[in-house]
């Protein structure tokens, strides 16, 4: 979750005004205060671009419609924040919820509104596709961040992983940059993602077994809790990964770990009644078998059925982030984790705040 005071999380729940502002931040320098009506922040750990927004704006001046103000747009950026009051106008709380490429301006343009749609910078990496053969060498983290910035060459990477060799892998003309950097990353069991900042960050998924729940959502007087809906399915699901590495470029031995659902308590369980469903990955990046466990392990916690899954409302918290554990109380007094998959912050004073799951179990 983005760091936010005590004070801001206990605020969600008791009756506030919620403050939302978006910026447009001109090609020419300029950043423009946006007066806006609604419209909402996507996020979601399932897309390969995980932050998307819409805004809604009254003002219909913001339909380019000369040449300079078609240059002053395209590759223009929007950053967007929600927060709270405490009191008054000068003692509020803002909290970053993306940084995004606009993408799309449209709308009336003698009445408006005008939508406006972007996605965050990541973007600019995938859509930077291969015009030549690169080829990725080294460490994890020098080589993701050789492709982000490669693209965006003022782009901060953070990493929050133990760094580690990679086998060398040369990917082809058009190739997608933004999926070579999560090939790569999952050497190290670890994903690539942008964080609200607009910086670009290399980290592995909490374990939802040991991570420490950063929100709870109760079901009581004063708490945050809306709805929940719960279940199971084993559609597409797999609960065994087998990764496999041959590089033979640098002559390097074939290389392979499978990684099972290892819990007799869980419904995945390799040795139970689910039965052996397994996928598989490779990469020429994996050259040591540590490497193919890594690999094998975080597919493998993306791709098996959980002990369940839920969708849960409640109040809105911008601060959260996917892969944050949270404790869910019910109104039967009930208790589960719940591992945030998606959501979907608005921009307006309306509506609940829906979550999506990876992942839940039962809380003691």
């Amino acid at each position: 979750m983005y760091a936010v005071s005590d004070r801001f999380l206990a605020r969600l729940a008791e009756s506030h005004t919620p403050i939302t502002t978006v910026q447009l931040l001109l090609t020419n320098g300029r950043t423009v205060d946006l007066e806006h009506t609604g419209g909402s922040v996507s996020v979601d750990r399932g897309q390969a671009i995980r932050r998307t927004c819409s805004v809604t704006v009254a003002d219909p001046s913001l339909i380019p419609r000369t040449p300079a103000d078609q240059l002053a747009t395209y590759g223009a950026q929007l950053r967007i924040s929600r927060g709270v009051e405490y009191g008054n106008a000068n003692d509020i709380e803002l909290v970053p919820i993306g940084v995004f490429r606009l993408d799309d301006v449209d709308g009336d343009v003698n009445e408006g509104p005008v939508t406006l749609i972007g996605k965050d910078v990541s973007a600019i990496v995938a859509d930077d596709k291969l015009t030549a053969p690169h080829t990725a060498t080294g460490t994890v983290v020098s080589a993701v961040t050789a492709l982000i910035q490669r693209s965006i060459p003022t782009a901060a990477v953070v990493s929050t992983i133990t760094d580690q060799g990679i086998g060398k892998r040369t990917f082809d003309v058009e190739a997608d940059p933004w999926a070579a950097c999560q090939e790569i990353a999952a050497g190290a069991g670890a994903e690539v993602y942008c964080n609200p900042d607009g910086v670009f960050v290399i980290a592995t998924l909490p374990d939802l077994a040991t991570a420490t729940p950063v929100w709870e959502i109760k079901a009581v007087e004063g708490g945050v809790y809306v709805k929940a809906n719960r279940g199971m399915s084993s559609s597409g699901v797999y609960n065994g990964v087998l990764a496999r590495g041959e590089n033979t470029a640098e002559n390097v031995a074939p290389v392979k770990y499978l990684a099972t659902d290892a819990d007799p308590n869980s419904p995945t369980y390799w040795s139970g009644p689910f039965g052996r469903r397994p996928m598989f990955y490779s990469s020429s990046t994996l050259t040591t078998t540590a490497a193919c466990q890594n690999a094998a392990t975080l597919k493998l916690a993306q791709a098996k059925a959980p002990n369940a899954t839920g969708d849960i409302s409640s109040l809105p918290n911008p601060a959260l982030e996917p892969g944050d554990v949270l404790r869910v109380q019910h109104e039967d007094g009930s208790r589960e984790l719940h591992q945030v998959a998606s959501f979907s912050v608005p921009l307006d004073l309306g509506g609940d705040f829906p979550i999506a799951t990876i992942s839940a179990k039962e809380d003691a």
